[in-house]
């Protein structure tokens, strides 16, 4: 399943690299779902989106699946985020 062409409505598409950095940024961290909400919610500030505190959450965790891939990842954030 390709989660990018499924979703003709997304607002933007994040670099493999800035997915990727989020990810890793996430599973070396060693942080608790809050913190890394926050990580989740600066990323997606830092590029003029909004994201719930809730909805942070539950994409971290998911983005920290074992083989999580940055397509996958591209529609969490697309699934989490609003714009500003």
């Amino acid at each position: 399943m390709n989660y990018a062409e499924d979703n003709p409505n997304r607002v933007e598409q994040f670099t493999a690299t800035d997915l990727m950095r989020l990810r890793s940024e996430l599973l070396q961290s060693s942080v608790d779902s809050f913190q890394a909400a926050e990580i989740v919610a600066s990323f997606l500030s830092g590029r003029g989106y909004g994201v719930s505190h809730q909805d942070a959450r539950a994409a971290a965790t998911r983005i920290e699946v074992p083989g999580c891939t940055v397509e996958y990842i591209q529609h969490e954030l697309e699934r989490v985020a609003f714009a500003m």
